[in-house]
């Protein structure tokens, strides 16, 4: 029989609240037994408690860590100041993290929850839920055997909504930056530009204390090209427009044989053209095998969970990562680190500190 999990959740009402409803796809998960909610606004706190159908309650999560002993600790808010501290503690205490994206505010923090969770052999998840999405498998190998030729380019683009720039790339480019990898492999190079107002930032243009606590941000309009080892060249922008905004998150793959657009979210959708260049494009939508999900946003995040689960099981870095999660945020930051230093960048970054400080 499967093993059931001690799970206690911390969440932070007004600071990043529980994030994309991870508290309840925890608690709605067959293999979960929530023990315990932790959160410092008391009404929030009340809420969480009936949501959650449990009795002990925390205003401070370092104590709930301490008296219930869980072994997953869900950091469900999506605000980034408090990642790494949480996930510290809980390697200390021999807890697995599964924690909201992006994993932390800078490569440095990343470095030490990876180094933390390496050395207590716990495990860390970071819900970027496209990654163990089946239609995206499935769309995996439909590339792989040709679909549309041989892979030449990827463009993907942010939400562009109002976070546009900066903000966008952190919040909702991990998700672009994580398919990219997907597609593409690990990067070898980047180049980026960021502009505010239609002309390149400087330093007075860097916002120190960026919303949802992520740190340094900087541009409303973010371009960044990159060269990957599959021989495939990506690009990533969000620029913040009035038309269409928030319509254009997702990507396009154009091939030798033909196109594909995939619309990116809990459930993406994916469009595919063969058409020669000049040609009708005739897009249609990609048939899904019968069965694969997910189907909403909770059965994604369930999958998620089956991923940690599994890696804690068989002793391995799950598909959705500290590993995975790390890229993400190096990616979005090589594109800074570009726009600073004025050229082509290396991965891994040799400063792993914010680079724009």
């Amino acid at each position: 029989m499967p093993k059931t999990y001690r799970v206690a959740i911390v969440g932070r009402t007004g600071r990043g609240n529980y994030g994309h409803n991870h508290d309840m796809a925890w608690k709605t998960h067959p293999r979960a037994e929530i023990a315990a909610v932790a959160d410092e606004n008391r009404e929030g706190l009340q809420k969480a408690a009936e949501r959650l159908a449990v009795k002990d309650t925390f205003s401070d999560w370092r104590e709930m860590l301490r008296k219930t002993k869980p072994e997953v600790l869900v950091i469900a808010m999506r605000w980034v100041d408090c990642h790494e501290e949480m996930v510290l503690a809980a390697a200390e205490a021999g807890a697995h993290s599964f924690l909201e994206k992006p994993m932390a505010r800078t490569l440095e923090e990343c470095d030490r929850m990876i180094d933390a969770s390496n050395r207590t052999h716990v495990r860390m998840a970071v819900a970027h839920n496209m990654r163990c999405c089946p239609i995206l498998d499935h769309v995996q190998s439909r590339l792989a055997a040709g679909v549309i030729g041989d892979l030449l380019e990827i463009r993907a683009r942010g939400k562009e909504d109002r976070r546009s720039g900066g903000e966008d790339m952190m919040v909702l480019g991990t998700h672009m930056f994580d398919n990219l990898r997907r597609f593409a492999g690990d990067p070898l190079w980047a180049v980026g530009r960021v502009m505010v107002g239609g002309r390149e930032i400087t330093r007075a243009d860097v916002n120190e204390n960026g919303p949802e606590g992520m740190g340094a941000i900087a541009g409303d309009t973010i371009e960044g090209m990159f060269g990957f080892s599959k021989g495939v060249t990506g690009y990533f922008a969000s620029k913040k427009t009035a038309d269409l905004a928030g319509q254009r998150w997702g990507m396009d793959l154009v091939g030798t044989a033909g196109s594909m657009r995939i619309f990116v979210g809990h459930v993406p959708e994916v469009w595919i053209s063969n058409a020669l260049p000049g040609k009708d494009p005739l897009w249609r939508k990609m048939e899904i095998p019968a069965g694969i999900g997910p189907k909403d946003e909770r059965s994604a995040n369930h999958l998620l969970i089956d991923d940690l689960l599994t890696g804690i099981e068989e002793k391995r870095e799950p598909q959705a990562g500290a590993l995975m999660g790390r890229w993400a945020v190096e990616m979005a930051h090589s594109l800074y680190a570009s726009q600073r230093m004025g050229g082509r960048v290396k991965f891994p970054l040799a400063k792993r500190t914010h680079p724009l400080l």
